[in-house]
């Protein structure tokens, strides 16, 4: 409840309070926000589920949720110019602000079940128990990898206008496809949950798809982008689950945040490498070479299954 209340003071700071100052207090607070949120949706959901015997119904809830968002987020991005232009820069604030005091109201009435915890039990004593955990098993610690490499290198979906816009379209025709690969990304999210014995195979058949989309160079090869970032975003899912389905709930929290600071940082890898490989290969080529790490991951999964 706390986390969208904080983002929610952040959008009021950039809002209402316009300069440099305000400018970094609010990511300050993004900042807190995003960092005492990660990992405990994760564990309060799993653990939930777990407790009413229905822990096989976790990457079904957390796909479709995801899916939820994807479409919100379009239909925001198709209300916010009509919003603009009726209210200026304000009215889309107060707006982002209202949704996220509704969010935090709705995780208000989320159930959670609290267990005795020993009184020794501080953070550190948290934090040891998650490192151990991972340390411990070789299983675990290949899941949180997987979980980070396949998160957080899709955080190259920042570029798909740049990968549209080389296809030869006008810029009018930019959103459009951004709404395909949408839609994409929501297909993948409502079928979460499905097939999983079949993770490695699908998973590497959704980089051939990117790799096939992107050297199209054309805007019907967005309808193959689309179908790869659906696969991703079916594959996020997937590997989340077998990592919580490997966790203690003691150090579930902990451990999902490592995940989460790893998918930071193989984003900003991400975004480095676009960046740097910008200067010196079209956008199809950079996309068609980030797709080859699900490709890889996906053989690999086919090949050794835990």
């Amino acid at each position: 409840m706390l986390s969208p209340l904080l983002t929610a003071a952040g959008f009021g700071l950039w809002t209402f309070l316009p300069g440099y100052w305000a400018f970094v207090a609010g990511f300050v607070l993004w900042g807190i926000a995003t960092a005492i949120s990660s990992g405990t949706a994760e564990a309060l959901v799993y653990e939930e589920l777990a407790r009413l015997d229905a822990a096989g119904a976790y990457p079904r809830i957390t796909g479709r949720a995801e899916a939820v968002g994807t479409t919100a987020m379009m239909i925001a991005s198709a209300i916010a110019a009509p919003a603009l232009a009726w209210g200026g820069y304000q009215a889309v604030g107060v707006a982002s602000m209202a949704t996220l005091v509704a969010a935090a109201l709705v995780a208000r009435t989320l159930p959670e079940t609290r267990e005795e915890r020993d009184e020794d039990d501080g953070y550190l004593d948290v934090l040891r128990s998650g490192l151990r955990e991972v340390r411990g098993s070789k299983t675990l610690g290949r899941r949180l990898l997987l979980v980070s490499a396949v998160t957080g290198l899709s955080a190259f979906d920042e570029y798909l206008p740049l990968l549209a816009q080389g296809t030869g379209v006008g810029d009018a025709w930019v959103p459009p496809l951004m709404v395909l690969v949408s839609a994409g990304f929501a297909a993948g999210g409502f079928l979460a949950g499905r097939g999983l014995r079949w993770t490695g195979p699908i998973t590497c058949a959704g980089g051939l798809l990117l790799i096939a989309g992107a050297a199209t160079r054309s805007p019907w090869g967005f309808v193959l982008v689309a179908a790869a970032f659906g696969v991703i975003q079916w594959a996020i899912t997937a590997a989340d689950t077998r990592l919580q389905h490997g966790l203690s709930d003691r150090s579930r929290a902990t451990v999902t945040s490592m995940s989460g600071l790893g998918t930071e940082v193989m984003a900003v890898l991400t975004f480095a490498f676009y960046g740097f490989g910008s200067a010196v290969a079209p956008s199809w080529v950079l996309f068609a070479v980030l797709a080859v790490p699900y490709t890889l991951i996906g053989a690999f999964q086919g090949r050794r299954a835990e």
